[in-house]
């Protein structure tokens, strides 16, 4: 019979056990429907989230809503948008309860006095020039300014395929800032095929995000097991979609048999009733879908798939220690 113990030596087995302990109930909640940037690609734009709901603004209704969440054993709080660094109320009533990941933007700071243990998850799609074409603005310029050396925060690297071949002088500027960078594929959130990814293509970022992962091991927060994953959409012969997701919605999920999936999670929209689908509200196809965070997640859940040969577990221990760091749960 394989065990964990009878294929780690004891470095390994230490860190399995580490890992072993964290609990990673989480939710992902959108905090305001506005921002203050209208990004080509955007999945929340690219829904009908800002049309068909009404966004809760009384103070009350939303600390009873979190108090309801910590009760149900919710411990990290996931808060996208819309730009959350517009509500930071919204955001210190998460932030007073449960572990807090908020993703913004990065042109309005974040005060570290006020939130001294939040993690923050800056958007970066690019070069300079990327940035303009598709977001209008080089936010690089700003959120630097607003961040640099700051040990809460790293930078989510949206990587279009324009910018194959060219993505280690991105990863140098966020070095040179004293910060450190997650890469994400750039999907196409309105399903428009402004962003096609051939396998070719794929083949060569996974190549370069080896490379870089060697070169800069202290600013890169990756693992080559998991650009296998994201550049494949395969894990063990299995393909990513609906029917392995496990980042549906629990309330939404009427999958039989249901797969594996995160525990308690659930999507929720600003008016705080609204349960969305996914993690991205299916605004994508399913059978394209490549989400950063779905895939990660895809990894972590299917813990005893990984239970087969040292290399396998040793890769399952290395992405669980990646999805700590990045939440700020190690």
């Amino acid at each position: 019979m394989i065990t964990v113990s009878s294929i780690l030596d004891s470095i390994w087995y230490e860190r399995y056990k580490a890992i072993s302990r964290l609990n990673l109930s989480s939710s992902i909640y959108d905090i305001t429907d506005k921002c203050n940037l209208t990004c080509r690609g955007c999945f929340f734009y690219a829904s009908d989230h800002p049309v068909s709901m009404v966004e809760e603004h009384k103070k009350a209704n939303w600390e009873l809503f979190v108090e309801n969440e910590t009760k149900k054993g919710i411990k990290l709080a996931i808060l996208i948008g819309g730009e959350p660094a517009l509500e930071l109320d919204r955001v210190e009533l998460f932030y007073k309860k449960m572990k807090v990941l908020c993703t913004t933007n990065g042109l309005i700071k974040i005060p570290k006095d006020r939130f001294p243990d939040i993690r923050i998850a800056i958007s970066l799609w690019g070069d300079k020039g990327e940035e303009l074409r598709l977001r209008g603005i080089d936010t690089f310029s700003q959120s630097s300014a607003n961040y640099a050396g700051d040990s809460r925060v790293y930078y989510v690297y949206n990587i279009s395929p324009n910018q194959v071949g060219q993505t280690e002088s991105v990863i140098k500027k966020v070095k040179n800032i004293g910060l450190t960078v997650h890469p994400q594929l750039l999907l196409d959130g309105a399903q428009s095929n402004n962003f096609p990814w051939e396998k070719s293509l794929l083949a060569e970022l996974r190549a370069e995000l080896d490379s870089i992962l060697d070169t800069y091991p202290d600013t890169f927060i990756s693992t080559k097991f998991f650009h296998q994953v994201l550049t494949t959409r395969q894990l063990f012969s299995r393909t990513f979609g609906w029917n392995e997701c496990p980042s549906v919605s629990e309330k939404a999920d009427d999958r039989q048999p249901k797969p594996k999936r995160m525990t308690g999670f659930n999507r929720w929209a600003s008016d705080l009733k609204t349960i969305h689908e996914c993690c991205v509200s299916k605004v994508r196809n399913c059978d394209e879908c490549a989400d950063s965070a779905a895939l990660m997640s895809w990894i972590l859940v299917n813990k005893r798939d990984h239970i087969k040969t040292t290399e396998t577990l040793q890769n399952w221990i290395e992405v669980v220690e990646m999805f700590a760091k990045l939440n700020g749960l190690s």
